[in-house]
């Protein structure tokens, strides 16, 4: 069903189930940005590419970065699988 902007109106339900992080982040964002409404399910069997030593490292690099001066003001780093696919998508 197509509203009169031209968008669809439904509600699309994603599999996130062996996807990789980055490629089914760009699709989505993609998607949103043309005002589909989205639902992602199985946000912790999303693949990463590359070893796990890798990815580990990776994340603890991430989770190094904090503000100086106030590290409570710094970026906040989500641990749950759906607030790290949410953060990939948001950018």
């Amino acid at each position: 069903m197509v509203s009169g902007s031209g968008v669809c109106a439904r509600v699309v339900v994603v599999d996130a189930r062996h996807h990789m992080l980055g490629r089914l982040a760009s699709i989505l964002a993609k998607e949103l940005l043309n005002g589909q409404r989205i639902v992602v399910v199985r946000c912790e069997e999303i693949c990463l590419s590359g070893g796990l030593v890798r990815q580990k490292m990776k994340y603890l690099r991430f989770l190094r970065k904090r503000m100086n001066t106030k590290p409570s003001h710094g970026p906040i780093h989500f641990r749950a699988p759906a607030k790290i696919l949410w953060r990939t998508i948001r950018g």
